[in-house]
């Protein structure tokens, strides 16, 4: 597929005149062809406009329908063949095997969200039938389910080009809602956009759907943004990117006269708990585990180590020898922009320079532009409790021990986190009493906790949570990875007394779809 930097809105492409866009090969600096003509507000109140009118015939699509649709979503990226990897490498500085996995996940959750979708339970079906003879009252006929929130606009992220991206998690859950999508594409990746996007809207067009289910609009800095979720008929917004850029779409959707949910996961620092007896244990293994994590694509992960909380001692130094001896032969692979460098060597750069914070170990010097040389540095609790700025997040390969004189200090500094994405523990059967006293601290400030394992790496699945406290979402109730995602895009509606041919599908007497529903209470296939 020719790549012709246009814009797609609905079934039509269209040229933007509001300046131009190259993405830039991160590797080598150079410009990127074709340019892509940025959209301005015409562009924006055009695919706006397709999406409200496509989104009640959309939204009542029959399951079957809606999941044929998802899978034709996947088996045309899964066509696009090795172009889009090219492309994508190209413009992100991903490796293949990075890039082609992600490709998998990206075609796997569409292909799950299809199944969630057949199976039904999403409606929420729930039936309270009359009982006109109660008293000292009736009760009259009562029935409820689900309904998608109107068309949503997506964000394209940063740091996964496929998964987070134009037919990413957060399209796949809204399409799966029943909500038409207009994509925000991110700028630094703008030909793998518009692939995937023609891929999204060649299976628009094979199912039948409205055209404008699917828009996919170009532009630089933030008007073409803000304007998106400033537009009446936009509903909801999904962004994952900065905290500064999360917060920003939140004040705009707040300040409508109708505001509307923005799900933005945007900013975690990921805290590593190293328990007395496992690093007893195995502080070697734990150092070496730790650098393999915190390295892994150049530490462009949303759940990156960020920070490290164990109690001083000889079997801390133990680990931190080995995790020394592992960072100071980290080659430095190449980051997703020549600004996300710029902001990492900045945050870097800050740490090295404050005066409590030690510098422990560098990772080695690249050979090319926008390297990510990997840090790691040490402090004390009082200093971390102190010092709010040793609290924010340096996207990318560094982290901060903070050094603990015992459980009760290290306890005060989970206390003092902000909301993340993740917290670990390692631990031996030994530690349990001191994991028993962290878990409802944690459980306060993180979306999901893992023992004995690494936080990198998300899984999709119907129980994982990828979301949490402020900053590193902008609504803890939700998660943007796993099936529990499509709830996001909904709401209840609540039917009583409709006359029976009047009632939607899910609701109706028999249940024609064969849907788990509340009946009177009872969860059955009533």
């Amino acid at each position: 597929m020719t790549l012709t930097g246009m814009m797609l809105i609905g079934a039509e492409s269209h040229r933007g005149r509001n300046g131009e866009i190259h993405a830039i090969d991160p590797s080598t600096g150079a410009k990127l062809e074709p340019a892509f003509g940025g959209g301005g507000t015409a562009e924006v109140d055009r695919a706006c406009q397709l999406a409200w009118d496509a989104f009640d015939r959309f939204r009542e699509t029959a399951p079957e329908d809606r999941a044929v649709f998802l899978e034709a979503v996947a088996r045309n990226i899964l066509d696009l063949g090795d172009a889009l990897i090219v492309r994508a490498m190209a413009e992100s500085g991903l490796p293949r095997a990075r890039l082609e996995g992600e490709r998998g996940r990206t075609v796997g959750q569409l292909r799950l969200f299809a199944a969630v979708v057949r199976e039904g339970s999403w409606i929420g079906a729930r039936i309270d039938p009359a009982l006109p003879e109660r008293a000292p009252l009736p009760r009259p006929d009562l029935r409820q389910r689900r309904i998608p929130l109107g068309p949503v606009a997506v964000f394209g992220a940063s740091n996964f080009p496929l998964a987070f991206s134009v037919a990413g998690g957060d399209t796949a859950s809204a399409f799966a809602a029943g909500c038409p999508v207009v994509v925000k594409a991110h700028s630094a990746h703008p030909g793998t956009s518009e692939l995937v996007g023609r891929a999204v809207q060649a299976a628009v067009a094979e199912c039948g759907l409205p055209e404008g289910v699917f828009s996919l609009i170009f532009g630089a800095g933030s008007s073409v943004g803000t304007a998106l979720v400033a537009d009446p008929r936009i509903k909801a917004v999904g962004f994952t990117g900065s905290r500064r850029g999360g917060v920003a779409l939140m004040e705009v959707a707040a300040k409508r006269p109708e505001p509307i949910p923005v799900y933005a996961e945007m900013s975690s620092i990921n805290p590593v708990f190293l328990l007395p007896a496992a690093l007893a244990a195995r502080a070697e293994a734990l150092g070496r585990g730790f650098v393999a994590s915190l390295t892994m694509g150049a530490g462009q992960f949303c759940t990156n180590p960020g920070i490290l909380l164990a109690v001083d001692g000889p079997d801390l130094d133990r680990f931190v020898a080995a995790a020394v001896e592992a960072l100071g032969g980290s080659a430095a692979p190449t980051m997703l922009t020549p600004g996300i460098h710029a902001a990492f060597d900045a945050g870097v750069a800050a740490l090295a320079g404050n005066a409590l914070v030690a510098t422990l170990a560098r990772g080695l010097d690249g050979d090319g532009p926008n390297r990510c040389r990997a840090a790691l540095f040490a402090t004390t609790a009082d200093a971390f409790l102190d010092d709010p700025a040793l609290r924010e997040e340096v996207f990318g390969a560094a982290s901060l021990l903070i050094r603990c004189p015992d459980l009760e200090s290290l306890r005060a500094v989970a206390e003092r986190l902000d909301g993340q994405l993740t917290a670990t523990l390692h631990m031996d059967a030994a530690d349990t009493g001191a994991a028993a006293v962290l878990l409802p601290t944690l459980e306060r400030k993180a979306g999901r906790i893992l023992a004995n394992g690494w936080p990198t790496g998300v899984e999709v699945c119907h129980a994982m949570v990828h979301g949490g406290p402020f900053p590193a979402t902008s609504d803890g109730r939700t998660t943007s990875v796993g099936t529990a995602a499509i709830e996001r895009f909904l709401r209840p509606v609540c039917y009583q007394d409709i006359p029976a041919d009047l009632l939607p599908q899910a609701l109706r007497d028999g249940n024609p779809l064969g849907l788990w529903r509340r009946f009177d209470g009872a969860l059955g296939r009533h």
